[in-house]
């Protein structure tokens, strides 16, 4: 359990694209799609079915390696595409598998960060798999449900069930306004009943979980979701079971929960969330979460500022954000890759890496130190990198732009109202870029990479006015 600690075309042309326009849509255009996927999986006549839907979908180039995901990197390098997206079986893709796509994924080039957005496509079944990589699309996120708190302010209507106090819950009708309410301190059936009947775009939860279950109460005793064979179904506590069949296409963010993104066998929860739970995109620990940079820190992202971000780059932007932390604050470390996480069976485990990092005793810098470096490379992002959902955008304080002509690029920023927006604006570019010099804006401290710009400070804005980042830029 987690709680809130809380990159020259035509010579005159000037070229809007909507991959720079904050919350506008990201198609993979420019730099393209591979499909990453293994000999055995790609020799699977299901499963090489769906990397063939990826490929009619996205025109993607196919990079096949003999057993360890690693063996891409050469092929990835070669092609350099936008979007990666490893295609795996169950039984492949485990945690290292997800620790393994993390630090792949930041070796295409010399910067330290990750040089495109992926993800990985598995499931229980081909078919899963399958049903996600032909999913249509986009998906824009109008109602939401948790098993936690949510801001229902963010969607037409919508539903949470609280953890922490039992048998309360709020609910937001098309139309109305939130209103807190009383149910039965079992609140097992209802969240099934919302999961089958209210088709929730978004379901977020946190709370007690491991790879098997995800328990509904945090500080009292209440059902629990579980999975058997790619299915999920609900234990209410007199040991009845509900099934759960939620075929409408949604995200679900794990945010706060231990190891419920660790797929360890076919019993596992992600596996019935990417299948009879309707997930098309899933952001989830493999680990114990404890510091909550990433999950939380992905939300928060998504929530900040709606409709700005769809949920890949919510996710991707939160991944750099945190490598940039490790570079700043940690810069001797901030390369380190721990080779184990299993706390439950190790309970020294984290003693020893504070040790190793040169931690004699207990301290917020240590904390923050240990936890980027735990949350950095154990989050998985399961789906389609390429599938776009948003949430709807709802009074924006803030538009941007992004243009150039020739090797200047100018980000414009134009504020609707007083705003300073909780995490670093950020943008794709629309190509790789190299040789950056800052021209104006330098007070928002921009992190320009080869294909992302990031405002490490972003805001204060003053409504009416408007700001820019000015760079030049020569184009790779």
């Amino acid at each position: 359990m987690i709680r809130r600690i809380h990159p020259s075309v035509l010579a005159v042309a000037i070229l809007s694209f909507a991959a720079s326009v904050f919350g506008a849509t990201t198609t993979p255009a420019s730099g393209g799609y591979a499909v990453v996927v293994s000999q055995a999986t790609r020799a699977n006549a299901d499963w090489a079915g769906v990397v063939d839907a990826l490929v009619g979908k996205h025109h993607a180039t196919v990079i096949v390696h003999k057993g360890r995901v690693a063996e891409s990197l050469p092929a990835l390098r070669r092609s350099f595409p936008r979007y990666v997206c490893f295609v795996a079986r169950s039984t492949e893709a485990g945690r290292q598998f997800v620790v393994d796509v993390h630090r792949l994924t930041r070796q295409l080039d010399g910067d330290p960060y990750t040089d495109v957005l992926w993800g990985i496509l598995t499931g229980y079944r081909a078919a899963d798999a399958l049903r996600i990589a032909q999913a249509p699309g986009p998906l824009v996120i109008r109602k939401g449900g948790a098993g936690t708190g949510l801001n229902l302010g963010l969607f037409d209507e919508g539903m949470w069930f609280s953890e922490g106090s039992a048998g309360v819950y709020c609910q937001k009708v098309a139309g109305g306004k939130p209103e807190k309410k009383k149910g039965p301190a079992d609140s097992t059936k209802a969240l099934v009943d919302f999961l089958n009947k209210g088709r929730p775009d978004l379901f977020l939860t946190s709370g007690h979980a491991t790879e098997h279950d995800w328990q509904l109460g945090y500080s009292y005793k209440n059902g629990q979701f579980r999975c058997r064979d790619g299915k999920l179904f609900g234990r209410d506590l007199a040991g009845k079971e509900h099934p759960i069949d939620s075929p409408n296409p949604k995200v679900y963010l794990a945010s706060g929960n231990c190891l419920i993104g660790h797929i360890r066998d076919g019993q596992s929860m992600a596996l019935g969330w990417l299948s009879s739970g309707g997930a098309n995109q899933m952001v989830a620990y493999t680990v114990s979460t404890w510091y909550g940079a990433m999950g939380w820190g992905t939300r928060d992202r998504l929530f900040d500022l709606p409709g700005r971000y769809s949920v890949t780059e919510a996710f991707y932007f939160t991944n750099q954000e945190i490598i940039h932390k490790l570079l700043k604050k940690f810069p001797k470390t901030a390369n380190l890759g721990f080779g184990s996480f299993d706390m439950r069976r190790d309970r020294r485990l984290l003693g020893r890496y504070a040790a190793r990092l040169g931690y004699r005793k207990s301290s917020k810098t240590m904390r923050e130190h240990l936890g980027l470096l735990w949350d950095r490379d154990t989050v998985a992002f399961y789906g389609d990198p390429a599938w776009e959902a948003r949430l709807v955008r709802r009074g924006s304080p803030l538009t941007s732009t992004l243009s150039h002509k020739d090797d200047t690029y100018t980000l414009s920023i134009r504020a609707a109202s007083d705003c300073t927006p909780a995490k670093p604006l950020a943008t794709l570019l629309p190509h790789r870029v190299k040789d950056v010099t800052v021209q104006a804006g330098s007070q928002f401290q921009p992190l320009i990479a080869d294909n992302f710009l990031m405002l490490m400070k972003s805001g204060p804005f003053e409504a009416g006015k408007t700001y820019k980042v000015v760079f030049r830029a020569g184009r790779i």
